[in-house]
Formats: structure tokens, sequence, C-alpha cells
């Protein structure tokens, strides 16, 4: 699709992100004195092994995480997992294998099953989304509502889910929304005005405008914004606003936004709208329930 943002990706700027989070994570869960429990009851030198199970049906994302969380724990332990992200995953499912010294894996079990579990769910959540919308020529993609510190990994997740990445941060593209829209008027500014200043000051970046009427989106178009967002329009509106953008500006995308449900994002993607943006995605998201379950020694 043109205009597009940058797809979520594996990478190292996301591993980073990754890092911080599990040196975080094993510092609030080890505290100073570490597994006090594991340390009292395990031998220091017993191996063992144990597999990531999947508790429900959903969507694999994160197994990459796992080997992450391990080599900053500097645990004595493998990770072989059994599938690749975006696999689907049914009840009972084995996700992968962790083998090694009994006392790590017992020590970064809770933060292996909260990574995967928080990825897991924005991905499941994300293919049911993906899945209502199919055959309708609308695409499912993210916003910035995602959980502080982890956007890298949550859009990473939404993509194994089936949906696309909105731009990830305020320097990736030019967004004009309400609140924009209000200070430039404040200073005399139309939309229309507004999004002639944006393309000169940010001539090599997309450019999009938010608007919440009809009205609003016959004076912008003119000005051949890359997309606009229709914010909160009911199906009917939305179906008027395809028909404007065709008749004025037919290389406009129109990106549908706002209290989108799964329940009401097959009727607003049968408008003929380009991308519905979903909040829920990554606000919303249930964590997929996962497990470590100890294999049996040999």
């Amino acid at each position: 699709m043109p205009n597009d943002f940058a797809p979520a990706e594996w990478n190292a700027a996301l591993e980073a992100d990754l890092r911080e989070l599990v040196r975080l994570a094993l510092r609030e869960d080890l505290g100073v004195a570490g597994d006090i429990t594991s340390q009292a009851i395990v031998a220091a030198d017993r191996r063992g092994a144990a597999d990531v199970v999947s508790r429900g049906a959903g969507v694999l994302a994160g197994v990459r995480a796992v080997g992450v969380v391990l080599e900053v724990a500097r645990a004595d332990a493998v990770w072989a997992p059994r599938s690749d992200d975006a696999a689907a995953l049914a009840p009972g499912e084995r996700v992968g294998r962790l083998e090694g010294n009994a006392l790590d894996l017992l020590r970064c079990e809770r933060l292996v099953l909260n990574l995967l579990s928080r990825l897991c769910g924005v991905a499941t959540l994300t293919r049911r989304y993906a899945d209502a919308v199919a055959g309708t020529g609308a695409r499912v993609y993210d916003t910035r509502k995602t959980t502080p510190g982890w956007r890298r990994l949550e859009k990473y997740a939404v993509r194994c889910g089936g949906g696309h990445t909105h731009r990830s941060g305020l320097d990736e593209a030019v967004l004009i929304k309400d609140n924009h829209l209000a200070q430039a008027a404040e200073a005399g500014l139309t939309p229309a005005a507004a999004v002639r200043r944006a393309r000169k000051a940010a001539p090599d970046r997309v450019i999009e405008v938010e608007v919440d009427s009809l009205d609003q989106l016959r004076g912008v178009l003119p000005e051949g914004p890359d997309i606009v967002l229709l914010d909160n329009m009911p199906p009917e509106e939305l179906c008027e606003a395809v028909l404007l953008r065709e008749k004025k500006a037919p290389q406009v995308v129109l990106e549908a936004s706002g209290g989108v449900r799964l329940d009401t994002i097959a009727a607003i993607a049968a408008t003929g709208v380009d991308r519905i943006s979903v909040g829920a995605l990554t606000h919303s998201a249930v964590a997929l329930d996962l497990g470590l379950d100890w294999a049996a020694s040999p």
C-alpha cells in the first residue's frame, strides 16, 4: 500500500529494548537474595528440562525473546522452540523446550512466561481483527497506545497476528490530530493550511491529518495529504467519505479510527476505507495462558 510505514521487525533496536526490560524484570523478581525457594530445595548442580505449553488457542509471537532472557540472565540453559512466530497454537501444544541448570530454569520461568504470554495475547487478538476484515480490502493497523517500553515488541506481535504497523514514534511521520488542529485554529490556521505547513516542514515524511466531519475532509483533500484519518465516523458517513475521496483525490489513503471493536470492524471495512487503526490490539489484549511443565527426568 502506498504511503505506508515501516513494518515492525525483530531487529537490533527491538532486542535492545527487550534487554532493558529483561534487566528491569530480573531486578524486580529476584531482588537482592534471589530465588530463595529454589535455592533452599533444589541442588545447585541439578539439570532439568521443561516445556512451555499453551493452555489455550492462540497465535505465537516472541519465540526469540526467550533466548534473550537466558542471555541477559546468564542462565546455563538453552531454548529450542518448536514453532515460528505467527504460527497458530492449539490448547496443550508445546511451544518449545528449555533445558539446563534447574535453578536457572526456575529463576527465569516467570519472566519467560510473562513475555511470551503478553506477546502471544497481542498476536492472538490481532488475528481475530484481521480475520474479521478478510476479503474487504481494508487492513488492520496498530497505534501508539502501547505499554511504555514495549512498543517495538507489541507492534512486532501485531504483525505476527496479521496486522500492520502505524508510525512507531513521533519522529517517523506527521500526524496532525485534533489537538494540533485546535492549536492551529487559535493561530488562524485551517486544517488545509496545517497540512501545507506540515508538508513544507517535513517534505520527506508521510503527512496524515485527522478529520471528524465531511466538511473537514472536503477542505483537506485538495492539499493532497498522504493519509486522512476519519475519526469516529459511523459507517454511513465513512461511505460518503470514500465517495468524496474517489471524486476529489483518489490517491489519498483513508483510515478509519476511533472506538473500533471486534463486533464493528467488519461493517467499517465494508465501507471501502483502506485502513482501520485499532488501539485495542495493544491496550486491551488479554495475555495468552501459557505454562511451564517440568519434563520427567530421564
